[in-house]
């Protein structure tokens, strides 16, 4: 059995690796430290968001970044408070980037 990183393990990997790539992000909403869920927000700060989750492919059985929400910010915000209403251990990065980089697909992301 392969050993599984704590959610907040894998929150600040993530945030360095964002930090390295002179990407800002910020953690809007701690969720539970060794098992809450992940969700990614992209802000382009032209009004428009992303939110990304984890799913699992069908396919192929392997961990994925799907869109969750998106459109106007407002409208991805409203996605991510409903979420968070089903799932209060639910943490929420926030990215803002105009060139829409969240590296959610390199390597070891998943």
């Amino acid at each position: 059995m392969t050993p599984r990183l704590t959610a907040e393990f894998w929150v600040h990997a993530y945030l360095a690796r964002l930090r390295l790539a002179a990407v800002p992000a910020y953690v809007t909403a701690r969720g539970d430290a060794t098992a809450g869920a992940v969700v990614v927000k992209l802000a382009t700060l032209d009004g428009a968001a992303k939110a990304f989750q984890r799913s699992f492919d069908p396919a192929s059985g392997a961990r994925v970044w799907v869109v969750l929400a998106e459109g106007s910010e407002a409208d991805v915000d409203a996605a991510i408070t409903r979420q968070r209403g089903h799932d209060r251990d639910l943490w929420v990065i926030e990215i803002e980037d105009r060139a829409g980089r969240t590296l959610l697909d390199e390597d070891g992301l998943g």
